[in-house]
C-alpha cells in the first residue's frame, strides 16, 4: 500500500514582509504563468476596434492610515504587482500594474494607475469607487498611454480583496471579477 507524504509548511512573517522577496515571488509567478499559459495569442480588437478583456491583478505594497474619529480612517495606498489579461481580444497578456490611491472608510476611493507591458509601453487610468467598508467596487477610466497603447480610452472594473493585512502597514491583495474594454488610437468616426 503506497504511503502518503505530508509536506510541512512554515510561515516566516519577516521574510513575507520583505519587499525584495515579494517582488521576486511576483515576478517568478508572472513568468511561470506566462510560460505555461495554454491560451492562444490575442487575435486583435473586436468589432469597432474595442479590445474586451478579463483578468486578474495581484498586488503588494504599503498603506499609511490616519484615524478620523470613531471607526473612520483615511488611507494612502501604494501598490504594485502583476496583472494578467485573458480573452481572444485582450490588448496584451501581462502588465506590471502600479496604483497610488487615497481611500476613506466613509466616503470613497480616488487614485491613478499605470500598466506597463514587457516592452515598456504604458496604459494610464483614473480610479474611483466606493472603496468603503461597506462596498469596494472600483472602476478605472483609461486616459491615455504610450507606444501601442497611445490614445487609450475605455474602462474596467473590479472588486478588491485583501489577502495580507499586516500591522506594519504592509498589504497584499487581489482583484476579483476584473473585466473591461479598451480602444487605442483615434476613435473611428461613426458611419452616417
Amino acid at each position: 500500500m503506497p504511503t502518503q507524504r505530508t509536506i510541512p509548511t512554515v510561515a516566516i512573517r519577516s521574510a513575507a514582509a520583505s519587499g525584495t522577496l515579494r517582488r521576486g515571488i511576483a515576478v517568478a509567478a508572472l513568468l511561470a504563468l506566462a510560460a505555461c499559459s495554454p491560451e492562444p495569442p490575442a487575435t486583435g480588437p473586436a468589432a469597432g476596434g474595442w479590445y474586451e478583456f478579463q483578468g486578474s491583478w495581484n498586488a503588494f505594497g504599503r498603506r499609511h492610515v490616519i484615524p478620523l474619529g470613531g471607526n473612520r480612517r483615511a488611507s494612502l495606498l501604494d501598490l504594485t504587482g502583476p496583472m494578467l489579461l485573458a480573452g481572444p481580444a485582450r490588448p496584451g497578456v501581462g502588465f506590471t500594474a502600479e496604483v497610488i490611491a487615497l481611500t476613506d472608510t466613509a466616503d470613497a476611493l480616488r487614485g491613478r494607475a499605470v500598466w506597463t507591458d514587457e516592452n515598456g509601453d504604458q496604459v494610464y487610468s483614473e480610479l474611483q469607487g466606493q472603496g468603503t467598508a461597506m462596498s469596494n467596487r472600483i472602476t478605472g477610466t483609461l486616459i491615455g498611454g504610450t507606444g501601442r497603447y497611445a490614445g487609450a480610452t475605455g474602462g474596467y472594473e473590479f472588486s478588491w480583496q485583501y489577502v495580507v493585512d499586516a500591522d506594519d502597514d504592509n498589504v497584499q491583495g487581489r482583484s476579483v471579477d476584473l473585466k473591461g474594454r479598451a480602444h487605442f488610437g483615434a476613435m473611428p468616426e461613426p458611419k452616417p
